[in-house]
């Protein structure tokens, strides 16, 4: 897996006159120097590294110019390919093809959507669902939650929270400026009152589907990291239960926690 090394920063805050000034600069900058670098770069490609090198580096042009057809056209196709509730285009750090991904996983897609996502499906099948980045920074559609995976003879730690209807993984939404370990150390000590052991923590697998309790359209992507704890489990005042699962209560965990329960049945640790 590639992990980006920088957790998400927030947005600078601009000015409407700066946006323009920069929009204009950035074009007369494409305009006036994008042809001869683009032509230098086919040359230094193919002479550097042959046909693979020139493929390579039109593929890396063929994500930007997606990337960028997210930004440019995100309203006109949030409006024709989405319905009212799903996962909207337009971040700067994604495609096209990953957004209408996300929308299939969610059932979300217009008509003319599942329209446009059959043609690609033609040419490369499951071609959106595959496109699916689960590397770009989070968007204000996709929550950021970090799990700890506790396995114990082949049943794994479940918490309820107060007023929730569903069991989850323990863990976590990141705060501002948290990298992954503090957001989890943090979040497990408020929960089960323990403290990890951060050296032996290590990344499971990354995991998104449609958040539960909220807004429609909401995903969840949840990074799930297993490792030792030092302290006696309990549960904080907040959470309501905690519970020892097996994979045939599947049904009783959120949609994310079902896909990890899939992905542990799996590979034999949860039975």
């Amino acid at each position: 897996m590639i992990l980006k090394k920088q957790e998400k920063l927030a947005d600078r805050k601009s000015s409407p006159f700066a946006g323009v000034l920069l929009f204009l600069v950035s074009l007369i900058l494409l305009i006036l120097t994008g042809p001869i670098g683009f032509l230098y770069g086919i040359l230094y490609s193919l002479f550097s590294r042959g046909f693979r090198g020139l493929g390579e580096y039109l593929l890396k042009i063929a994500v930007s110019v997606d990337q960028l057809g997210n930004v440019l056209m995100q309203h006109l196709l949030n409006t024709l390919w989405v319905k009212k509730g799903g996962y909207k285009f337009g971040n700067r750090d994604e495609t096209i093809s990953s957004a209408l991904g996300r929308n299939k996983r969610l059932a979300t897609l217009s008509r003319f959507g599942i329209l446009i996502d059959k043609i690609l499906d033609k040419l490369d099948p499951n071609h959106s669902l595959n496109s699916i980045d689960y590397y770009i920074e989070p968007s204000d559609g996709i929550l950021d939650v970090l799990a700890w995976i506790h396995i114990v003879d082949n049943l794994i730690l479940c918490t309820r929270s107060s007023g929730k209807d569903v069991y989850y993984i323990p863990g976590g939404k990141r705060e501002p400026g948290e990298s992954d370990t503090q957001s989890l150390f943090r979040e497990i000590k408020e929960e089960l009152q323990v403290d990890l052991d951060i050296s032996s923590l290590k990344l499971m697998g990354i995991f998104e589907a449609s958040a539960h309790g909220v807004q429609p359209g909401m995903m969840v992507r949840m990074r799930c990291y297993t490792g030792s704890y030092i302290g006696e489990l309990c549960p904080d005042s907040e959470i309501s239960e905690m519970v020892w699962l097996s994979y045939q209560d599947r049904d009783m965990v959120s949609e994310v926690d079902k896909l990890i329960f899939d992905f542990l049945n799996k590979k034999g640790y949860l039975k």
